[in-house]
């Protein structure tokens, strides 16, 4: 199997460096509604659909390293709110 780094690639353009910006922000957001109550502790596998699910409801911001960014149109209150349903639709469609 090719490193992941190689799967990133056109020729000799590494395209690993583009991310989207929300991701880090998911993931803070994940972090603060798992200290939320009711206490719910998902299994890995709910954390990676609540992260996707998350994600996919947001607009993406790619940008890559180095990339100046003037404005953010996705506000922090929406990437919350984002979580939150994620959870409670992993939370009522267990995967079993």
């Amino acid at each position: 199997m090719a490193p992941r780094r190689d799967k990133y690639r056109i020729g000799d353009i590494d395209l690993t460096d583009i991310r989207n910006r929300n991701e880090l922000r998911v993931i803070k957001a994940i972090e603060q509604v798992l200290r939320e109550p009711p206490v719910y502790t998902p299994d890995p596998k709910d954390i990676q659909d609540i992260y996707a699910l998350a994600l996919n409801n947001l607009t993406p911001r790619y940008a890559q390293t180095g990339t100046i960014v003037l404005r953010d149109p996705v506000r922090d209150d929406q990437i919350v709110e984002s979580v939150r349903n994620a959870f409670v639709r992993v939370m009522e469609r267990p995967k079993e």
